[in-house]
C-alpha cells in the first residue's frame, strides 16, 4: 500500500548491493530522498549512478538491501503491485525513449490507455495539456524523427507526467544537448517541481545542472562502489576534504558552461 505520510521520506535506500554476476557494483548503499525536493545522484562514468536508479524504479533488484519507495518494499513486491506502483513514477530515459513510429500525441497518450479507463476525449485535453507543459503545443501530430534532441526529451517528460506521478526520475536529461537547449530544460524540471511539488531524481554529471537544479545530492564513486559525499552540492564544492569530491566539482567544466563563456 502506497504511504502518504508527508514527514517520511518518499524514498529509503537501506543497504543495498548490486551484483551482476560476480562484479560488484554497488556496495551497502543508503540514503533517502524527502518529498518535493530535487535529488541528484552524481559521479563519474561506471560509478553505478543508472544501475542505481533502475533498481529504484524497481527495473532490478537489489543483490542485498531494500528499497521503500512510497513506502513500498520494491525488493518484496508482487509484479502486480509494481504494475501500480510504477503508476506514481514517470522515467524519462537519456534518449527520450519515444516509439518512432507513433506521433507524439500516440506516445504521450500511450500510458493513459494502458492504465485508465478515460475517455478518448477526456485523454485527448490531457495530452495536449501536458505537451502545453513541456512547450510543444502544436506538435501533436509530428513523428518523433521530426524533432530536435531538445524536442524529443521535452516529449519523453511529456509522456513521463501523463498519469501525474508523485515522482519524476531523470537519466541525464541534459546530456547530448546544446547549451541553450539544456539550460531550458533544467529551467523546465525546476518549473515542474516548484510548480506541482513533484519530486525530482535526477542522474547527472553535467555540473550546470547539477548547480542550476540539485537541492541534494549523493556522489557514487567506483573505486569503493558507495557513496562518498552526500549534501548541498555547493557546499560540498567548498568545503569537502575529499580529493575525489573536489576534483569532481572543481573540474574545469566542458561544453555548455565553456560555451556560455
Amino acid at each position: 500500500m502506497l504511504s502518504r505520510n508527508p514527514e517520511e521520506p518518499i524514498i529509503s535506500v537501506e543497504g543495498i548491493t548490486a551484483r551482476f554476476g560476480e562484479e560488484t557494483i554497488l556496495a551497502d548503499v543508503s540514503f533517502q530522498v524527502r518529498r518535493g525536493e530535487r535529488f541528484a545522484i552524481l559521479g563519474g562514468s561506471g560509478c553505478g549512478k543508472t544501475v542505481l536508479l533502475k533498481h529504484l524504479v524497481g527495473l532490478y533488484r537489489p543483490y542485498t538491501g531494500t528499497v521503500r519507495v512510497m513506502g513500498t518494499n520494491m525488493t518484496e513486491v508482487e509484479e502486480a503491485d509494481l504494475i501500480e506502483l510504477r503508476k506514481k513514477m514517470g522515467v524519462l530515459f537519456q534518449s527520450g525513449a519515444l516509439l518512432g513510429s507513433l506521433t507524439l500525441y500516440e506516445n504521450v497518450a500511450l500510458p493513459l490507455q494502458a492504465y485508465t479507463d478515460l475517455s478518448p476525449a477526456a485523454i485527448e485535453e490531457i495530452v495536449r495539456m501536458k505537451l502545453a507543459l513541456v512547450n510543444l503545443e502544436g506538435y501533436q501530430n509530428h513523428l518523433p524523427e521530426e524533432l530536435s534532441g531538445g524536442m524529443k526529451k521535452r516529449a519523453g517528460l511529456a509522456r513521463a507526467m501523463a498519469l501525474d506521478p508523485e515522482i519524476l526520475f531523470f537519466d541525464e536529461p541534459s546530456g547530448g544537448l546544446d547549451p541553450v537547449t539544456a539550460a531550458e530544460m533544467d529551467n523546465l524540471i525546476k518549473g515542474i517541481n516548484t510548480g506541482m511539488g513533484t519530486t525530482m531524481v535526477i542522474v547527472t554529471h553535467d555540473l550546470p545542472s547539477i548547480f542550476g537544479v540539485a537541492s541534494r545530492v549523493i556522489m557514487l564513486d567506483k573505486g569503493v562502489r558507495g557513496i562518498i559525499a552526500e549534501g548541498d552540492p555547493s557546499t560540498l564544492r567548498e568545503t569537502s576534504q575529499d580529493p575525489r569530491v573536489v576534483h569532481f566539482f572543481n573540474r574545469q567544466m566542458a561544453g555548455r558552461d565553456q560555451e556560455e563563456r
